[in-house]
């Protein structure tokens, strides 16, 4: 599983003190136009650079980012270039990741388990999609895979980033899960997630519960291929385990070519609310039938 978690709360705030300097309040964020304000050159990457993401390059006290062009996607793109800010900016980085040509190629998209690849992509995530700015948003664009494609657009950025964020950030019990065939790559879960006790958190490289909206996709490849869409209702407890029972909403989307796809699950209840619920119906029964 993975959370937000605390340690990246001084990389947030370093993407936030960027915007200030820049005085940008305002969706979309043009990463490119940031980069040119620092007085870094930009130069698209040849496709031949392989699966490289970005790059962070200084030559004689001039800095350059060199962005994708493998991969036909702006939002990605936009993000690479983001992350790559995120070296130059971040406290330690530069020294850190520069080899001895003052080169450094970049593995962007939340896939490294590298510290400093770690904060560059969190960096790049609050620095597209600021919180204050994001949440606005997000509470004008509805629930689930509905609401990350509208932010999506609003942010131009891509499905991917835009999930994690979303889940990031949710005032709700949200997940966002990416997988491939039958097996679990990531979740990403929102904080309110905690307060469901007796959870067992999803885990990268457990399978898919069986028989879940999910699974019954993903059997089929070409629904992958062809970014199909598919929603149904799930088992809390299919995909948590844990005590609590309840129905959820399940949304899976192909990630085309890609080769994976990104599931969404929403209108999860609080256990407090779940709880209230049963007792309520118990007491009625009660009255209905007494003993």
């Amino acid at each position: 599983m993975v959370r937000h978690r605390d340690q990246f709360f001084k990389v947030h705030q370093e993407a936030e003190q960027l915007l200030r300097e820049q005085r940008i309040d305002a969706l979309p964020i043009d990463p490119f136009a940031i980069a040119r304000k620092l007085d870094i050159e930009l130069k698209p990457l040849p496709a031949s650079a392989g699966g490289a993401s970005g790059m962070l390059l200084h030559v004689s006290g001039v800095f350059g980012i060199g962005y994708p062009t493998h991969i036909s996607n702006e939002g990605f793109r936009r993000f690479s270039v983001a992350h790559e800010i995120g070296h130059y900016r971040l406290p330690g980085h530069i020294d850190a990741v520069l080899n001895d040509w003052g080169q450094h190629f970049s593995k962007a998209g939340f896939r490294s388990t590298d510290r400093y690849e770690q904060e560059a992509d969190q960096f790049a995530s609050a620095l597209l999609m600021p919180a204050k700015l994001f949440v606005a948003a997000a509470d004008r664009a509805g629930d689930g895979l509905q609401a990350i494609e509208t932010l999506q657009a609003k942010c131009e950025t891509s499905l991917e980033a835009t999930a994690i964020r979303y889940a990031q950030t949710s005032r709700d019990p949200v997940a966002v899960i990416r997988s491939g065939a039958d097996t679990i790559d990531y979740a990403i879960m929102s904080s309110s997630l905690m307060d469901f006790p007796g959870l067992d958190w999803i885990r990268k490289g457990t399978p898919l519960p069986s028989g879940s909206t999910t699974a019954d996709f993903n059997a089929d490849a070409d629904n992958i291929a062809r970014g199909r869409r598919a929603e149904g209702q799930s088992c809390f407890q299919d995909w948590f385990s844990g005590p609590h029972r309840q129905e959820i909403v399940e949304e899976v989307v192909g990630l085309g070519s890609y080769g994976k796809a990104r599931t969404v699950l929403t209108g999860m209840e609080p256990p407090d609310e779940t709880e209230d619920e049963e007792g309520d119906l118990e007491k009625s029964w009660a009255v209905r039938f007494p003993r």
